[in-house]
């Protein structure tokens, strides 16, 4: 959604992310899900935060035409996906050994 509202290709979103078109394909529709470094990445190159990269376009009733507002806009699919994320990285660094 950002990514054409800022009229940026694949290509040149994949060149600002130092990262391969296709990869930003398999995120776009959801076949990949991005690391937190390429979430920040990402939204640095479309010049937003990092959350609305998880908006959900039919929550907006917007059809995707204008920027929403900066309220709560994770999808429950994206909260569950990040939760279960973090979790798994607060677990390797608290069994990390030294």
């Amino acid at each position: 959604m950002y990514r054409r509202l800022r009229r940026i290709s694949q290509m040149e979103l994949a060149e600002l992310c130092d990262t391969s078109t296709s990869y930003i394909g398999q995120i776009e529709i959801g076949n990949r899900f991005p690391s937190l470094e390429m979430v920040e990445k990402i939204a640095k190159a479309l010049q937003v935060k990092p959350y609305l990269l998880f908006y959900d376009e039919a929550d907006s009733g917007t059809n995707g035409k204008t920027l929403p507002a900066e309220t709560d806009v994770l999808s429950d699919a994206a909260k569950g996906e990040l939760i279960k994320r973090l979790n798994a990285a607060i677990r390797r660094v608290v069994t990390q050994t030294d």
